[in-house]
């Protein structure tokens, strides 16, 4: 069992010393920490769905309604934010998110997120070359699209050759393919008699020689196996790092995440980093996460030594993840939730649109039933990635051998991604008490799915209205970093207007949501995924997590939801971020660490058009 040490975080505001003196100042009265105030407020709670103004202690909420009565209950120390007629939304919970592996590497990463021409992003691409130190690499990691672009392509070899010169780049491709320059390749020795990894091509040219050019066919190993082989920061940089990737999301208005684990995400060795933001409580959005055994062959050993060793569910160290100590701070949720995204790598069916949809080993159904027979046994919630409805049909087969000699009786599981699910396996997964958490990839790959399988099954992929309608428990994420981007606004203009991020239209009429059920699924929809009835909603006893927005996410046209930012966020009661007119509400960022890292010649992504 580990002993956590509180700690208080002294602020460099004045503000921040003020806060948390607010804290000390009202304790045992019935004074608020906070009240926002002067807002339009829309709560998503059917009972009052928008106020003006809303009052915090403890880290919950205490009041929602009018200015007039909420004001008047401020007291000595009561922190007093002025919205300025703005647009308040409950925080968003993004349900499958890879904040521990990708916050490892944020600072890394030249992030093409947002980036409008091709032209841009190559002159991005040589600017970061000329700030790399020998040694280090250039690396642009998913969560981008050729048809973003203007230009409607992706970049050449030639082109990024040019842009780079002699610093080792790497550039990914979602999950489809990658780049490596000339010296990339001479770096990582791939030369004439490197062998292709089963799975996976290292094209070579006529001579015989690696063009650069990796593709999934359709594993992804090679991808993701050759990524791992850059460098890695050092635990300062690293620490540096993993805030900075909070931060942006707290700028995006990401207060919830869930980690789905990932591949080269080795537990317990690859989780020191939020460990110790843990339990410096210093994390900035709450982290439930799942483990995701590595090793082909050994899954079940892997999860019979953690389900010895492991507890799911917060600390027993701590009474209550979301109530602050004496100083005024608090621990945010972060512990084991369960077992996935993969449970065994037989079960793994890529989503690379580029190649044809991969056939699962026979052996599949007999290695994930010993999983899932440990798992559920135990009581252990677990998630399954799954594109393919073929997939699908078979882990139902498996999940239902098992309900039959060990009754899931009520535990949690769900689906990710689900983009073909059919109609019987909806049905299902309805019996059988499970869920689907989906994510906004198709706004990243609906053309190449397009070009493979046709408008008519793109359109309904996934079927959201269906779901909607057999109401089955459904989540809403991005599955950031790597595939698509980590930005929220991406999935909610995708789920509202059903174009990718090409403009191109990829849902039918039927599934395209409104802008409010679209934030429902990224507010209720994710915690009740979850079972948590905390949050998703601005009411009374609720976690107080909400967002002043830039713009009227209800009022702008589609294309501006692009556009969205956060104003302030706050988790827990607490300003974790704050910027423009609010930016005294906040302490000034640190530089991301190392110098040399892109954040500090580009910032957040959406300025970098």
């Amino acid at each position: 069992m580990r002993v956590y040490i509180l700690l208080f975080l002294t602020f460099s505001f004045i503000h921040h010393t003020s806060f948390s003196q607010a804290r000390v100042n009202n304790s045992g009265h019935d004074y608020p920490d906070l009240i926002l105030h002067n807002a339009k407020i829309i709560t998503l709670d059917n009972e009052r769905p928008q106020a003006e103004s809303v009052s915090v202690k403890n880290g919950k909420i205490i009041s929602v309604g009018e200015n007039k009565d909420i004001l008047k209950s401020k007291g000595t120390g009561t922190i007093i934010i002025d919205a300025k007629g703005k647009t308040v939304i409950p925080g968003l919970f993004d349900s499958h998110n890879h904040v521990i592996r990708g916050g490892r590497f944020y600072n890394t990463e030249l992030r093409w997120d947002g980036v409008r021409t091709l032209e841009r992003a190559l002159e991005m691409l040589k600017i970061q070359a000329e700030r790399t130190p020998p040694g280090q690499w250039v690396r642009v990691v998913g969560g981008w699209s050729p048809y973003q672009f203007e230009e409607q392509r992706f970049p050449t070899l030639e082109e990024i050759n040019k842009a780079t010169g002699d610093i080792p780049t790497f550039v990914l491709y979602l999950y489809g393919h990658a780049y490596l320059n000339q010296a990339g390749l001479k770096a990582l020795n791939i030369n004439s008699s490197t062998p292709s990894p089963r799975g996976g091509l290292i094209e070579k040219d006529l001579d015989g020689n690696p063009t650069g050019l990796l593709i999934a066919e359709p594993s992804a190993f090679l991808l993701y196996s050759t990524l791992a082989k850059l460098p890695e920061l050092s635990q300062e940089e690293q620490i540096n790092s993993t805030k900075h990737y909070m931060w942006e999301l707290n700028r995006l208005g990401i207060t919830s995440v869930v980690d789905a684990g990932g591949g080269f995400q080795n537990f317990p060795e690859d989780y020191g980093i939020t460990d110790l933001l843990y339990e410096k409580q210093e994390l900035t959005v709450r982290m439930p996460y799942y483990l995701f055994a590595q090793n082909a062959g050994s899954e079940f050993d892997d999860y019979q030594k953690w389900i010895q060793s492991v507890e799911i569910g917060p600390s027993c160290d701590i009474e209550d993840v979301s109530t602050p100590n004496h100083f005024g701070k608090r621990f945010l949720e972060y512990h084991v939730q369960g077992g996935g995204e993969n449970l065994v790598a037989s079960a793994a069916d890529f989503e690379n649109f580029d190649q044809p949809r991969p056939e699962l080993a026979p052996a599949m159904e007999t290695q994930l039933k010993k999983v899932l027979e440990l798992l559920i046994s135990n009581r252990w919630p677990f998630r399954l990635h799954a594109t393919y409805g073929e997939s699908i049909h078979r882990f139902l087969n498996v999940i239902e051998e098992i309900n039959g000699e060990i009754p899931l009786d009520g535990l949690l599981w769900f689906i990710d991604h689900a983009e073909t699910v059919s109609e019987n396996s909806l049905q299902r997964i309805k019996a059988l008490g499970g869920g689907i958490a989906i994510q906004h990839r198709m706004a990243y790959q609906g053309e190449s799915f397009i070009k493979r399988y046709g408008k008519e099954l793109a359109g309904g992929s996934p079927p959201l209205s269906r779901i909607i309608e057999l109401e089955i428990p459904l989540g809403m994420g991005s599955d950031g970093t790597r595939v698509s981007s980590f930005n929220p606004w991406v999935g909610l203009y995708w789920l509202s207007t059903g174009k990718t991020v090409g403009g191109n239209q990829q849902l039918f009429q039927e599934n395209i949501l409104s802008r409010k059920k679209a934030l429902e699924l990224y507010t209720k929809g994710s915690a009740s995924l979850l079972r948590l009835s905390d949050r998703g909603t601005i009411s009374k006893g609720m976690i107080a997590d909400f967002v002043i927005l830039s713009e009227d996410y209800f009022q702008i046209e589609a294309e501006k939801i692009l556009e969205i930012e956060a104003l302030v966020t706050v988790v827990n009661g607490e300003i974790v971020f704050a910027q423009q007119d609010f930016i005294h509400y906040w302490q000034e960022l640190p530089a991301a660490m190392p110098q040399w890292s892109p954040i500090n010649a580009f910032g957040g992504y959406q300025n970098r058009n």
